[in-house]
């Protein structure tokens, strides 16, 4: 049987292809087996909403339940921070998610938790790998004999959470603000959670279909036209939000249907947690979130770092210094007061309390932050090439690095993780493989989105 090797953000692999129950099994020994090895006892279990996610969900039960250890399972579909929050509050040593997160719905895929509530980091995935068998070794018990046996118990993640909501946002000002938001759950599993926290929102695709109609729910605005034009159609509509289809990545869409992207909602939260909230601590992010945020840290006079691709490698400094904020170009973002986990709910919440309590909208707190950076514009597209292709450009970017993209003359290079090609002037443009997808990302910012297109469109002339 095929290797199993965790990427970016957990294993994933197609469904009836590399993702079966036997390689679910093979899985979870090699996680029963990791916690066997460090002491641990106890996990929290949930899938989200794709396709057979009871099925793996309660198949992974079983396997730590022959193991003989505890496990508290989720009933029903949940998010991931739900899981990570839920591995907190039960005061468990580990957490699995059965999610492939914003992958297309062909995927599922499994993500680990730790202690704290965040990504297991990488040195404990990689230890993970090598317990897991080349097939499986259990004879799995029922849940039934597990339950009975007191190694199983059914636990209300989404109440653990709705309740921890309750205790950390002032929801009165929120849902008495006069503000009207529109939100799309891509199919995911943020739909319950949304419905009773903003009872009064526009829903979009907030009903069960684990083929998400064909979309992969990744929350940007190539996938979100259906939001973006009931938004742009309702002048009563002030905010939109959507989630990934586990809820823990998140896109904004502002009055005019107008796309608010990750990096600027990164920008809101450290404006909104040092300068109205007046908290103070680091702030970190992965290697393709906009330069901006350094420019705001550094006036603010706070420490920064730039990590590799992942938010596994902000959740690891986030578990152990002071972190304000931090986030990941796809959506994943994070802050401090919270568990060290990207969670798309939450920070939907907390863009909307930041309007609340100032009476502004998205577009007159984005200017704020504008009148701090200035402004810019950032887009990705994804390649879908060959593997020949793809290797062969990751070999130019290595061994003679491109001198220019068209006009676009290259500055410096920087490789943190990927290839960032920066022209000057606030412009760059980067290339990277996927860790999650067999495709090429290339992503640019510019001081207008008329100006990324062009960078865009030159490097695929480029690469081509």
């Amino acid at each position: 049987m095929s290797k199993i090797k965790f990427g970016t953000d957990g294993w994933r692999a197609i469904i009836a292809k590399e993702y079966t129950v036997d390689n679910v099994i093979r899985v979870s020994e090699g996680t029963a087996r990791w916690m066997q090895n460090n002491g641990a006892t106890q996990a929290v279990i949930g899938h989200d909403t794709r396709f057979a996610g009871e099925l793996f969900a309660t198949t992974a039960a079983r396997v730590l339940g022959a193991y003989g250890m505890k496990v508290k399972l989720a009933k029903g579909f949940v998010s991931t921070p739900m899981v990570s929050l839920g591995v907190v509050k039960t005061d468990s040593d580990l957490g699995i998610v059965i999610t492939a997160s914003h992958n297309p719905p062909s995927y599922s895929g499994y993500k680990l938790k730790s202690k704290l509530g965040g990504p297991m980091i990488p040195s404990q995935i990689a230890e993970v790998e090598e317990f897991v068998p080349e097939q499986p070794t259990v004879e799995l018990p029922t849940l039934a004999s597990m339950e009975a046996n007191g190694l199983l118990e059914y636990v209300d993640l989404e109440k653990i959470y709705l309740d921890h909501v309750a205790a950390n946002f002032d929801l009165d000002t929120i849902r008495s603000s006069g503000f009207t938001i529109a939100y799309d759950a891509m199919y995911g599993a943020g739909q319950n959670a949304m419905r009773k926290l903003l009872p009064n929102a526009v829903l979009l695709h907030c009903d069960n279909n684990p083929g998400f109609y064909g979309q992969a729910p990744e929350p940007i605005h190539r996938n979100l036209g259906e939001l973006s034009a009931l938004i742009a159609g309702d002048d009563s509509i002030d905010l939109g939000i959507a989630n990934d289809g586990d809820a823990d990545r998140i896109g904004m869409y502002d009055a005019d249907g107008q796309f608010v992207d990750s990096h600027h909602i990164l920008l809101l939260l450290l404006l909104y947690m040092f300068h109205y909230k007046k908290e103070t601590g680091k702030v970190v992010v992965t290697f393709s979130v906009t330069d901006k945020m350094i420019d705001l840290a550094k006036q603010y006079g706070l420490d920064y770092e730039v990590t590799k691709i992942g938010f596994k490698y902000i959740a690891e400094i986030m578990a152990n210094e002071d972190v304000i904020a931090g986030g990941e170009e796809s959506g994943g973002l994070a802050v401090k007061g919270h568990i060290p986990e990207r969670d798309g709910i939450w920070i939907g919440l907390m863009i909307l309390e930041f309007m609340a309590k100032t009476r502004k909208s998205l577009k007159e707190l984005i200017q704020e932050v504008y009148d701090l950076v200035g402004a810019f514009a950032f887009d990705r597209d994804d390649l879908h090439i060959s593997e020949d292709k793809k290797q062969a450009i990751i070999t130019t970017c290595k061994e003679n690095p491109y001198q220019a993209f068209g006009d676009y003359k290259v500055q410096s290079l920087e490789t943190i993780d990927g290839f960032k090609f920066i022209f000057g002037n606030g412009k760059w443009v980067m290339i990277r493989p996927s860790g999650t997808e067999p495709v090429l990302r290339v992503y640019a910012q510019g001081p207008d989105m008329k100006e990324v297109r062009s960078i865009l469109d030159a490097v695929h002339a480029t690469l081509s």
